[in-house]
């Protein structure tokens, strides 16, 4: 920001107008994008249920894989005691 202190008290309320205008425009697409993720976490939510229901299996190669990747790297990381 520009040298404050050369700001009138107006010149100062309508950069923080401008901010807080800018501050809820940024939490309102905040909001969405939580409500997409929250919609998207529940349906894969409900298929894994499904497919548990159904006797599928609800962890694939894949998970396992990379489960095995996150053990594999946290093993390296171990504090001495």
């Amino acid at each position: 920001m520009a040298e404050l202190h050369e700001k009138s008290d107006n010149e100062l309320r309508e950069i923080l107008d401008e901010l807080y205008k800018e501050e809820r425009q940024l939490s309102y697409e905040r909001r969405i994008l939580h409500g997409k993720i929250d919609i998207l976490k529940a349906e894969l939510t409900e298929r894994l249920k499904k497919r548990r229901k159904a006797g599928e299996s609800v962890i694939s190669a894949r998970d396992i894989e990379r489960l095995s990747e996150i053990l594999a790297k946290g093993a390296g990381r171990r504090s001495p005691v």
